[in-house]
């Protein structure tokens, strides 16, 4: 089997797949058009972000199977990969723990003030009383999506003392560190809120200006997820009003596609990263050096399995 990888990935997931005997050539450079040009060539692609996926390039391959090295498969057309019986592959067992670690760092930082009060000591300033820190112990996270991420993160958050709650679409999920709730008892308990869904109709604007006034109390927002499941302006406007009192943001309503950088600076934006109540990183809670090797492995084993059947 010739399989196409598009982007750089560790080299355990090529090797790997070079011992079980399959052709992996690498193009980590051409753009959409020369890949399609190329497509028929290959049986299966391994993609992250750079090249999208849609019904135009799923029609005119013959692909068997698609492998994202990573959570998210919004870049994918999935329906049509479906109706061409094109098996999708994702890895999010494979930076399941760094996305909670994240998640866990973010809260720290912002609950503590640990980033203002460090900041303001290399200025020589020093002030006690004004950087007094909130616990987490004690405190309800109510969490957005149980899939990995989710679960991950309440496993975390329950160490720290935290009751954890969750909504997701799915059924009888509960487990020893969350309970399953409905939505209106989320915004009615909830004092951290942390988004682990994927980025679909629904989910798109999940948390908006009618979002946050369903919130009973003033909350911290954590997004690890994707950057269109939150209105950046509604955000701004809460943080500004004090209805949320900090946010972590690992993405962006404006990135691109890629991830790999910003589309435009909205005025939003630039309000959140000037506010000492945001902290934004540049979509990297799942970007650690373990969940390198981690994703490639599983993605690779996830291939041979395929490849068996």
């Amino acid at each position: 089997m010739k399989i196409l990888q598009l982007d750089s990935n560790h080299h355990v997931l090529k090797n790997r797949l070079e011992q079980h005997g399959c052709i992996v050539e690498d193009d980590f450079h051409s753009d959409y058009q020369s890949v399609l040009d190329k497509i028929n060539d290959y049986q299966g692609i391994i993609i992250r972000s750079r090249i999208p996926i849609d019904e135009n390039f799923l029609l005119n391959s013959n692909l068997k199977f698609i492998a994202r090295v990573g959570a998210g498969m919004e870049n994918i057309h999935i329906e049509t990969a479906k109706l061409k019986g094109i098996t999708l592959i994702n890895s999010p067992e494979g930076n399941r723990d760094a996305v909670a670690e994240h998640v866990l760092g973010m809260l720290l930082l912002l609950v503590h003030r640990l980033e203002i009060a460090s900041h303001e000591v290399k200025n020589g300033i020093w002030l006690r009383e004004e950087n007094r820190g909130d616990e987490l112990m004690g405190k309800t996270v109510g969490i957005i999506g149980y899939g990995n991420m989710g679960k991950a993160t309440a496993k975390r958050c329950s160490g720290f003392g935290c009751k954890v709650i969750f909504h997701d679409i799915l059924p009888h999920l509960e487990d020893a560190y969350a309970t399953q709730v409905d939505m209106e008892t989320l915004y009615s308990q909830a004092d951290i809120v942390s988004l682990h869904v994927p980025l679909t109709e629904s989910t798109h604007y999940l948390v908006d200006e009618n979002f946050i006034a369903k919130m009973k109390k003033p909350f911290y927002l954590i997004n690890t997820a994707r950057g269109k499941n939150v209105k950046t302006s509604a955000v701004a406007s809460a943080l500004k009003s004090g209805k949320i009192k900090a946010v972590g943001l690992d993405v962006l309503e404006y990135e691109k596609s890629s991830f790999e950088n910003l589309d435009h600076l909205s005025e939003e934006l630039q309000y959140l990263l000037s506010s000492e109540k945001a902290l934004i990183t540049p979509h990297i809670a799942g970007w650690t050096h373990q969940s390198k090797i981690k994703m490639a492995e599983i993605i690779a084993e996830k291939i041979i399995d395929q490849l068996g059947e």
